[in-house]
């Protein structure tokens, strides 16, 4: 199956700066095969992309809680640039199913750290539409991996993608239902 490199999500373009230096693309790290065509060539993104990530997730009325996670954490630049990636965007819904006062603390300067690793964790380098999308672990930007499925629809750690394939210039978006928190992160520590 050919894989359509599209610009992917913001998120992914966050984890990439972010995390630049652990970041490390193997085949086996991607969420398609082969390789899912990140590093091969990457044609034009569809006519309906109509911005990156950041101007994409701005435009939705149901991410505004992530641009405002993503300008807290300083990650806007960074999902602004070429990708491409693939971003597991929460909506604002997962955002706010978080416990009571998790959000307001993240994007408090002193947290920018966690918030950074948090978002990181929903990138993906390369960008794959979710029919193409393979069962199996996935290394994200963050550096540690996710569990994608499509045995019910796909879901990336059990969090069900509401709307897939959002095209932007540098990735593409999937929605998300819930807010990934990465293995060994806990809420409680938050200042």
């Amino acid at each position: 199956m050919n894989l359509k490199v599209v610009s992917v999500s913001a998120l992914a373009v966050i984890a990439l700066a972010a995390c630049s230096s652990t970041t490390s693309s193997s085949p086996s790290s991607s969420p398609a095969t082969p390789s899912a065509s990140a590093s091969s060539s990457m044609p034009s993104a569809p006519a309906s992309a109509t911005g990156n990530i950041v101007a994409v997730a701005s435009a939705n009325a149901s991410t505004t809680t992530l641009v405002t996670a993503l300008e807290a954490a300083g990650l806007v630049t960074t999902l602004e640039g070429p990708g491409p990636y693939t971003v597991f965007a929460p909506t604002n819904d997962a955002f706010a199913a978080l416990p009571p006062g998790v959000l307001d603390k993240l994007v408090q300067p002193a947290n920018k750290e966690a918030l950074t690793k948090i978002l990181t964790y929903h990138v993906v380098p390369g960008s794959v539409m979710a029919a193409d999308i393979k069962d199996g672990p996935v290394t994200t930007v963050e550096g540690q991996a996710v569990t994608l499925s499509t045995a019910n629809g796909v879901t990336v750690n059990g969090a069900k993608v509401t709307t897939p394939d959002i095209p932007a210039t540098n990735g593409v978006i999937h929605l998300i239902d819930e807010v990934l928190l990465p293995p060994g992160f806990d809420p409680a520590t938050l200042k």
